[in-house]
Formats: C-alpha cells, structure tokens, sequence
C-alpha cells in the first residue's frame, strides 16, 4: 500500500486538515462551537438543542443480530465493515456512513499486530472524491496528528504501542454526509477468517434534519488552532474553580453505624459545582462499600450509591484523576460533576457499614442560571454478587453467556457516563463483554460495542493504570488474575440523549466459567418531574 502524507501541515505537528469555522453566528454548529462546548462545564445540565441522537459505527461482530439469536454473543468484533469499494484503484474499507447534519464526536480503535498498525484511514464529506483527513490511523486517532493530548492520546503509555487503545474526542462536523473508509493491503476476508484484527468503534452525533452544521475544511485557522489548544487545556483542569467563601459549605463529624450527616442547600441562582468526602476507618474497604452518598435536589433524590462507586475507586484508595471524579494520594474523594436546581438541594452522607467513621465533608457551589431546559444530576448503582461467568469461547451462544444492566432509565435526559468495580477469582480476562445502548424502546441498540476494555477506552485487557479526563483504569490488578479492577468512561460531546427511556446492558463474557463479583455505576441527567 503507498504511504501517503497528510494533507497539510500545520504548527506543532497539528496536521492535516479541519476546519475554518467561526463563531459568528451561534445558530449554526461549527467546529469552534462544538469545541466551546466540550470545554463548558454546563453542557451536560441543560437538554440538547438543536436535538441529535448518539449512534455507534463499530467492529462489532455481525453474528449478533437478536437476543433469541444464536450470534448474541458471539466475540469475532474485529475487521467488519459496512461494505468494500475500490477509489483510485484502492481497496478502501467503509468503517462508517452517515448522513448529516451531524459531527463525528469520539472514535477509539486498536489493532492487533504490525500489519493492523498499518492501516491508513480517509475521512470523506458531502459526496466529493477527496478526503477532507486522511493519515495513518494509530497517529490520526490516538498520537496527536490531529490534536494534542487529552483530546488524542493513547492509552496507557506504558503499554506496547500494539495493546494500547487508541482515543480521538476531536470534533469533526459534517453538513450533507460523512464516509470514513480504511485501507491495508493485508486485510483478507473470507467466511472462514478475517485478517488483521483492526477494531474500532466511532460516535457520531446526527442532528434533526434543517439544523445549520459548517462542514470541516482542510485547515486550522489560528483561531482554530487556539480554540483546540483552549479546549484541550479546559478539559485538563478540574472545573471547580476558586469559589468565595460563602459559597462553600463543609461538614465534619464521627458517624455511628446507621446514621448520616447532610448538607442543606436553600439558595436560588447556584449549582453544585464541587463535593469532597475524606473517610477515615480501621477498615478502608467496609467504609467504601459502606458509606453511601444520597442526593436530592429540588426534593427528588437522584442519587444512592456507595461512596468507593460513586468517586470510581472501588474499595481502596486508587488515585486517579479525571474530569469528573478523582482521588488524591492522601485519600480525598472528590466530584466535579455539576448538580444544578431550581431551589435546594441535600447531599447526605450515610454509614450503613458496622463500624463507626470519621467523615469530613465539603460542597463548593457556583452561580448557575436554571432554565426550561436544566436537568438534575443522577447516579445509580446495581450489584452483581457471586455471578457464574460461563466461559469459554466456544460456548458463545444465547443462555450461556448474559447481558447485564448497567442503568434503566425513565423519562427525558442525557446519558452521561458508566464505570465498572469488578472482583475477578480466576488467573483469566473477564472483560470480553460488549456494551448494548438501546434509547426510547429500541429493538437493537443504537450503540453496539467490541469489548468491554474498548468501551472504556484501553485495549488487549492490559492491567496498566492510567487516567485521562473522560476515561480511567485506577485499579487493573484483576484484569488478568485475581484481584480488583475498575474501569470508568465519562461522556461529553458524545452524551447519549433520549427522550423517553433509556437501557445500558453490557454482556458478562469472561474467559473462563468461575464466579464474580462485580457493580455498575451509571451517571446522567435528568429533566426534573413536575
């Protein structure tokens, strides 16, 4: 296959091809617009318009048609397309085809030897003949040729360049129509084997049709170029800010085994914009798992989930940092996510454990303006004790392997991310399992992954910890042996809206037939009940 060159070069290394876009006109989605808003803590709090749906374009084996169907489990999610076509005398693979208006918004892939690595991708628009991006796919997607850490990275950077899971939150904008194809001279399908292994899965937002969208040009205008550079770094920081003294409210105490403490909110005008525990116990892990954090706002609770789920650390201190959640080396458990309400809220700290503990508390607020279109913050949690793992890929079909519920949601929000505590008891990986996204009563999931280390954006099961600021593995000690793992995946631009119901399954598909333990944790927002 000839290497090419990317298209155009730009300062630093920042390649190839995007956008001029502008912010002239707010009513029309530009690139810049879509980096603003990536960057602005209260996207998540406020219901999407113009309105989009989040779909997934992804490797998935194409066995799994149907939950009675043979293939529901089925674990070949490597090298499958929408179809093959031939441009210039190029064999050209279609990874994804979607009308617009709409924007590519996330897209993660991996590749299982040098002959995958290989691999050269073009990004289409609007019907014309010539790639608006095109580059070899490790460096486009997860090394910084489009752009700079967290917005492309791969991960973790101790791991092989071959194991590690490849991550591009860019946003690419398109107006008419978007094909992305791959091209490797090595690939060889047949019904009896597909070759390489090149996994991938790509979010992309389509928007209700007549909404205004500025498609990707070739370059980086300096505002641009600024605007990636702000956005990378907003997404880096924490969003809590340095609030005044009296938006800042804290509380200490020793809580007995059933009792709680809380901290009231009767303020118009403010959201949550930061909430910190310390826990100190003669059992860390019994005080994680037993101390559960309770939120209600405007009267409703939302949340009720253990504090080690809630702040992704398990039941240990693992510190990590993200954009949302986070844990110090000394032990602060801390949250970033905004919890907006129109007129109170109560954040309760319970011990449902059999021992006392120390807590130490702290909530910072910020102005917020609460309109027609502001949501309340949720978190669930569902537990999944001693589970029979069936094991075994030969044994793939329905009834032995199971889809397990990460979240079932009612009502109008937006689905803003997962993560995953998981007790593994065998010398094996546990995380085969691919996620199923179904919205408003779909009969197949609009999001339809390759596996669960995919999903939360690593890759080859690979222990090494890492963090980024929308995904994280503090704790990889039982991806291959006994022990905890955590897992976590936070989403921003590709939220996943529904307006009537939503349900996040993930398939339970370990190596071998053994038992495990394991919870989900689900965070989104909620249009309040009236």
């Amino acid at each position: 296959m000839k290497k090419h060159t990317l298209r155009i070069i730009l300062p630093v290394a920042m390649v190839i091809c995007i956008l001029t876009s502008s912010c002239r006109n707010e009513n029309i989605i530009t690139f810049r617009s879509l980096l603003k808003e990536m960057a602005d803590p209260e996207t998540l709090t406020r219901f999407s318009a113009p309105s989009y749906s989040l779909v997934q374009f992804s490797s998935y084996d194409r066995r799994s048609i149907h939950p009675d169907s043979a293939g529901w489990f089925a674990n070949n999610d490597y090298t499958h397309f929408i179809r093959e076509e031939v441009n210039e005398g190029r064999r050209e693979f279609v990874m994804l085809e979607a009308d617009g208006p709409g924007a590519i918004v996330r897209w993660w892939m991996t590749f299982g030897n040098e002959n995958a690595l290989n691999s050269y991708i073009r990004v289409y628009f609007d019907g014309q003949p010539t790639p608006v991006i095109e580059g070899m796919a490790p460096q486009l997607v997860g090394e910084g040729v489009l752009a700079p850490a967290p917005l492309s990275s791969s991960v973790s950077p101790l791991t092989a360049l071959q194991r590690r899971g490849y991550n591009l939150y860019l946003p690419i904008p398109f107006s008419e129509r978007c094909r992305i194809t791959l091209e490797n001279d090595s690939i060889i399908i047949t019904p009896q084997r597909r070759q390489p292994s090149i996994y991938y899965n790509i979010n992309a937002r389509l928007f209700e049709k007549g909404t205004r969208i500025e498609s990707m040009n070739r370059e980086f205008s300096n505002g641009d170029l600024f605007a990636v550079a702000a956005c990378a770094s907003d997404l880096a920081s924490s969003t809590e800010g340095k609030p005044e003294k009296d938006l800042i409210k804290r509380i200490e105490g020793t809580l007995a085994p059933g009792t709680e403490i809380s901290l009231p909110v009767s303020k118009k005008g403010v959201a949550v914009a930061g909430f910190s525990v310390v826990l100190n116990a003669n059992d860390t892990a019994a005080a994680l798992e037993g101390t559960v954090i309770r939120m209600a706002f405007d009267g409703q609770q939302t949340v009720e989930v253990p504090a080690g789920n809630f702040f992704g650390t398990g039941y240990s201190f693992n510190s990590y940092r993200t954009r949302f959640t986070a844990v110090d080396t000394a032990g602060t458990l801390s949250s970033s996510w905004l919890m907006p309400f129109r007129d109170s809220c109560r954040i309760s700290i319970c011990n449902g454990s059999e021992e006392s503990i120390g807590i130490s508390a702290q909530l910072i607020l910020t102005p917020y303006r609460w309109d027609n279109s502001s949501m309340h913050f949720g978190a669930s949690w569902r537990e999944y004790d001693n589970f029979e793992a069936a094991g075994a890929e030969n044994t793939g079909g329905t009834g032995l392997h199971s889809d397990v519920t990460i979240a079932e949601l009612k009502g109008k929000g937006l689905y803003a991310g997962d993560a995953i505590t998981i007790f593994n008891t065998a010398d094996a990986w546990w995380g085969e399992g691919d996620e199923k996204i179904y919205v408003d009563g779909e009969t197949f999931p609009s999001s339809i992954g390759t596996g669960t280390e995919d999903y939360f954006g690593y890759a080859w099961c690979r222990p090494e910890r890492f963090d980024h600021p929308l995904i994280a593995q503090p704790a990889g000690d039982g991806n291959f042996h006994p022990g905890m793992s955590v897992n976590m995946r936070y989403r921003i631009l590709d939220a996943i809206p529904f307006n009537e119901s939503l349900k996040a399954d993930i398939e339970m598909w370990h190596w071998v037939k053994t038992t495990v333990s394991f919870s989900l944790t689900s965070y989104y927002y909620i249009v309040p009940e009236l």
